[in-house]
């Protein structure tokens, strides 16, 4: 069942994805070689915290950190550890944020210093799948078109889309119906009214779409190679889609850091 929002809860939405975009910043403003997973964690935990705010993942179904830090080879789900980042290194930092009830949910994939040409292309195209996903999100489209123009445009660029895991609809809770899948046929799955706020979130790998899940929590490519995640909570509006969530934060620190490192 699809849970519709008045306008007063998307602006609730809208505050909670906000604070999430703002944590993701504070992210950007230290990520980098010989940061740790877990320190990473320990500040987003705390800016949370410091903000009137909890973590949406800590303890979702045991999970237990407030970030899932998916690094290289990890699509999603990756948990924070003492490993600290290198140079060419690849990380998803995906993060839910409750704010007086309501849930906000956003993933921003981080190069960590100079990465290869081939991997930055994998990250711009997987920002590119989100863009053209959101598009979608148009009153009486139905969801299968959203996930049929990642699809395309993924394949288009000869990188693998990731079947077994999707976004959804989020607000109320932080997974809720409908299910929002990255491929798929255009004109299929239910429609969307003016009201459903859902997490779209593309999930692409270089090589194949196939993946292992070693632990009960980390995914993996099955060949080892790097993935990508960018995700946006949506509202769909009788004007279109509206991203509730944002990464204005994250791009002003990291034009900041690459200011400061052009200066020094």
């Amino acid at each position: 069942m699809l849970r519709v929002k008045t306008p007063e809860e998307i602006e609730a939405i809208r505050a909670s994805a906000q604070l999430v975009g703002r944590t993701l910043g504070e992210v950007a403003k230290v990520i980098g070689p010989g940061m740790s997973l877990l320190a990473i964690d320990a500040l987003a935990h705390d800016f949370i915290h410091d903000m009137g705010a909890t973590p949406s993942f800590l303890n979702y179904n045991g999970y237990p950190n407030a970030l899932c830090l998916s690094l290289n080879d990890v699509v999603v789900h990756g948990i924070p550890t003492t490993y600290e980042l290198r140079e060419g290194d690849v990380l998803s930092v995906d993060c839910g944020v409750t704010l007086n009830g309501f849930v906000g949910d956003s993933a921003y994939t981080f190069a960590i210093g100079e990465i290869s040409p081939q991997v930055q292309g994998l990250l711009n195209t997987t920002k590119e799948c989100l863009r053209l996903g959101i598009a979608q999100a148009q009153p009486n489209r139905r969801v299968g078109d959203i996930g049929a123009a990642i699809q395309k445009h993924a394949e288009n660029a000869g990188y693998g889309v990731v079947r077994e895991l999707c976004g959804h609809g989020v607000g109320f809770a932080l997974h809720e119906s409908p299910e929002v899948a990255n491929y798929g046929r255009a004109g299929s799955g239910p429609k969307m009214p003016v009201g459903l706020v859902i997490a779209i979130e593309p999930m692409i790998n270089m090589g194949t779409h196939r993946i292992l899940q070693p632990d009960a929590w980390t995914i993996r490519t099955a060949d080892r190679k790097p993935s990508a995640h960018y995700e946006h909570t949506v509202a769909v509006t009788a004007n279109g889609p509206d991203i509730l969530s944002t990464f204005t934060y994250v791009e002003e620190a990291l034009n900041q850091t690459h200011v400061k490192a052009i200066v020094h």
